[in-house]
């Protein structure tokens, strides 16, 4: 039987899983192909694959959850936005996700289109994540389906978007209360501000596992852009070794490893329920990281059969 986001942090905690992203190019299909059986060696519990821009990596999302469901037994979860679909649009793409046997959807508002500063719904779309949330859980009662698991984002900086963080919070509640089984965090570097906003969410009534998400930085110029698109913060110690390494991707690379597994390394003694790698369709660092993490996971995953 399929296991869902609430079966699994019930079951065992810390849960570790990794998040992929549908690639653009041939060659970097073939790189996706190659490194998964690496990853997968590295037994996370459960995978996620991210959904495009305007939804553009629709089919190849549904793919490759469905291809490493399949050929290595791992289950795995469909990013979903609201980006660029209507809503009967978006009931045939949760109808199309479970027909591939997937059972779990992180289900997210998405980002304004490229040179856009705010969003707007789509035509007979949807303006929220909390009613991304309540539309899949609708069909899963209509539908009669007994499994599904929905994951939702939390953001430890607060969304670029939210005036504050209360409220912030109080929409993280209301995607909750519509049913999420999950909240995984943004990207950040300040392990304080994932205690403070965990802190919140618990406060405001968030009574659902909240996972911290990391990602293992590889290359100087490239994080500095990832934070800047999404809003986080590169604390100033980091900043001014980021700043040492620039264009030398292995020096970058080292450094985040090392910043990697301290940062996880504090987050588990914390008592965690889970960690999300987002891991950039890469293996090497990965080793690395889950081999220093070794004596603080509980990993029971069977590899690729």
């Amino acid at each position: 039987m399929a296991r869902t986001f609430a079966d699994f942090y019930r079951e065992k905690q810390p849960v570790v899983s990794f998040e992929v992203f549908p690639p653009k190019t041939e060659a970097a299909e073939q790189n996706l192909y190659r490194v998964l059986p690496e990853l997968i060696a590295l037994r996370p519990d459960f995978m996620t694959v991210t959904y495009g821009a305007m939804g553009s990596t629709r089919e190849r999302t549904v793919e490759i959850a469905a291809f490493i469901k399949r050929e290595y037994g791992l289950e795995t979860a469909c990013h979903l936005t609201c980006v660029g679909s209507s809503r009967a649009e978006l009931v045939t793409i949760v109808e199309e996700i479970y027909a591939n046997g997937i059972r779990n959807i992180v289900a997210l508002r998405g980002d304004p289109p490229r040179g856009e500063t705010t969003f707007t719904p789509p035509k007979d779309g949807l303006a929220h994540a909390n009613e991304l949330v309540t539309l899949i859980r609708e069909l899963q009662r209509q539908r009669g389906w007994e499994q599904l698991g929905i994951a939702v984002a939390g953001y430890p900086e607060k969304h670029q978007e939210a005036p504050d963080m209360e409220t912030d919070i109080r929409y993280l509640k209301q995607k909750v209360d519509a049913g999420a089984d999950v909240v995984i965090t943004q990207l950040f570097f300040d392990n304080q501000d994932f205690f403070t906003f965990r802190e919140l969410a618990v406060a405001a009534g968030v009574r659902v596992p909240i996972v911290p998400g990391l990602l293992p930085i590889v290359s100087a110029k490239q994080i500095k852009r990832i934070a800047s698109l999404c809003g986080a913060r590169i604390p100033e110690a980091l900043a001014r070794q980021l700043d040492a390494a620039e264009g030398d991707d292995a020096a970058a690379e080292a450094i985040g490893v090392r910043q990697c597994i301290e940062q996880a390394r504090e987050l588990l003694e914390a008592g965690v329920p889970g960690i999300h790698f987002y891991v950039l369709n890469r293996s090497s660092h990965m080793k690395q990281i889950i081999a220093a993490l070794r004596p603080y996971l509980k990993q029971d995953h069977q590899t690729a059969r």
